[in-house]
């Protein structure tokens, strides 16, 4: 049995993957708030069980093992998500840590009910992808924010989930799923993006725009 602290790791070591291609320990750590020397230990722990690949001084990637155990843990935080906003009406701002608490005490028959309560959902309420039961995502071309080039204009997708005030600050502007977006210029001395949502234009970090999903 996955401990609920490898599980962190393993959700971690994913989500690193999806947008740097590959999880190194400064980045886990930095993501875990766990000290660079533990991360090293635990990867190697979960290497020994057959649910990680990894290269020292590189990073670890899942294997495929590791990427179901991922997934399932994905499947039920962004379910528990989408049930905290529509059902208990919390803020979306708010759901991310108790999603993350209830997902580990979640069973897959408790994940499936819930599924079905929700009507079979493809999205969270920050716009994220589902994973199916089987681990699979509905096809639906996406793209970092970061690829696109000044003029292009599309529809917010998706924004980062795990930090409150940067949901807030978006919210605020307008950057939400569903609303229209235009990227108008770089900044590459000061490594920002400049875009236009409703008429007005703001400033957004790197890192930030690195999070956000355009379709």
């Amino acid at each position: 049995m996955t401990s609920i602290s490898q599980q962190d790791y393993l959700l971690a070591i994913y989500r690193l993957q999806e947008g740097e291609g590959l999880a190194s320990t400064t980045a886990l750590a930095r993501r875990l708030d766990i000290a660079p020397a533990s991360v090293t230990g635990m990867v190697r722990k979960l290497q020994r069980k057959g649910l990680v690949e990894y290269q020292p001084y590189r990073g670890a990637l899942l294997t495929p093992a590791g990427e179901r155990q991922a997934l399932q843990m994905l499947r039920r935080h962004r379910l528990w998500e989408l049930f905290l906003t529509q059902v208990l009406e919390l803020p979306w701002d708010k759901v991310h840590e108790e999603a993350h608490r209830l997902e580990h005490a979640t069973s897959d028959r408790v994940a499936e009910q819930l599924a079905v309560f929700l009507g079979h959902p493809h999205v969270d309420p920050h716009g994220h992808r589902i994973p199916s039961s089987n681990g699979t995502f509905p096809l639906q071309p996406r793209a970092c924010m970061l690829e696109w080039e000044a003029g292009q204009t599309g529809t917010v997708a998706a924004i980062p989930d795990d930090d409150p005030a940067i949901l807030r600050q978006l919210a605020a502007w307008g950057i939400v799923p569903g609303a229209q977006l235009t990227v108008t210029g770089w900044d590459t001395a000061r490594d920002t993006v400049l875009v236009e949502v409703g008429n007005r234009k703001w400033t957004l970090g790197r890192d930030v725009a690195r999070q956000i999903r355009l379709e």
